[in-house]
């Protein structure tokens, strides 16, 4: 059985789709892929697809991650590319390698998010920034199937850095070339926050900076998931989760698919000088 891991993203309009959206568009990718799929066992077969740590609904992401059980050894970029092609565009299939370690979710301990705040002014986000920076702890509430939790945000945060939109990564109608721009500021933090139990999302982060600096964006904070990974404590970074798939992958012989391995092995021999 071959295990093949993949990234993929939520851009666009399908940042809105749940993760349940996900799967089942992703099963019929799979289908239509043709790809060979390992099964469970039981009444309900179901496909061996291993979801990982999926960003919550209404966020954009780079890095998302899963990992599929194949019957039938195949290539991991003609499998990406295949299964590129059988999913909406926004839903896209962009790092695929051979699952050649162990332990795929304990090595996404860290997430680095970008948060667009339209209609806010650069230094006033890098004042609430520093407030919630320089407390010591962060009280935020969210509400949960078990009630309303509180829970602190500010330990979970690595780093928390705050400035100005340039241009290019503003809407149309915030550039200065659009036909009628609008005078509204626009301020981005950049955010890396450790996985840990509860769980800090971006959103904790902004009630947060409500409460300590009552920083209130007047539209919703526009997510994105940047990557996902080891986190670093030493630089304080966040690394690529399947680097050492792919270095393990580069120091192994070439692993053939069935097909392959069984052409191979039917070739003639060919012969040595008389």
């Amino acid at each position: 059985m071959q295990r093949i891991r993949l990234r993929y993203t939520k851009r666009g309009r399908l940042r809105f789709t749940s993760h349940r959206d996900f799967q089942r568009a992703f099963e019929r990718a799979l289908r239509r892929a043709e790809v060979p799929m390992a099964y469970s066992a039981g009444f309900t077969p179901h496909p061996k697809v291993s979801y990982a740590n999926a960003a919550p609904t209404g966020t954009g992401s780079e890095a998302e991650y899963l990992e599929i059980a194949l019957t039938d050894a195949r290539d991991p970029d003609k499998l990406r590319d295949l299964l590129d092609e059988s999913l909406p565009a926004g839903l896209d299939i962009v790092d695929a390698v051979e699952a050649r370690t162990s332990g795929l979710a304990d090595r996404l301990t860290g997430s680095v998010w970008e948060l667009r705040l339209d209609g806010v002014a650069p230094e006033d986000a890098k004042r609430a920034v520093d407030a919630f920076k320089s407390a010591d702890t962060v009280e935020v509430q969210r509400k949960t199937k078990n009630g309303m939790r509180t829970f602190d945000a500010r330990g979970a945060v690595a780093s928390l850095e705050a400035h100005a939109a340039q241009p290019e990564t503003l809407p149309e109608t915030h550039r200065p070339q659009a036909d009628r721009p609008t005078d509204q500021p626009c301020a981005i933090l950049r955010l890396v926050v450790r996985h840990v139990t509860p769980a800090v999302r971006p959103d904790d982060v902004l009630s947060g900076l409500r409460a300590v600096a009552d920083l209130a964006p007047p539209v919703p904070a526009a997510v994105t998931r940047l990557a996902q990974g080891l986190f670093d404590e030493e630089t304080g970074t966040v690394t690529d989760p399947l680097a050492p798939d792919r270095e393990a992958a580069a120091a192994a012989p070439t692993v053939f698919s069935g097909h392959a391995a069984a052409a191979a092995a039917k070739a003639p021999v060919p012969e040595g000088p008389a």
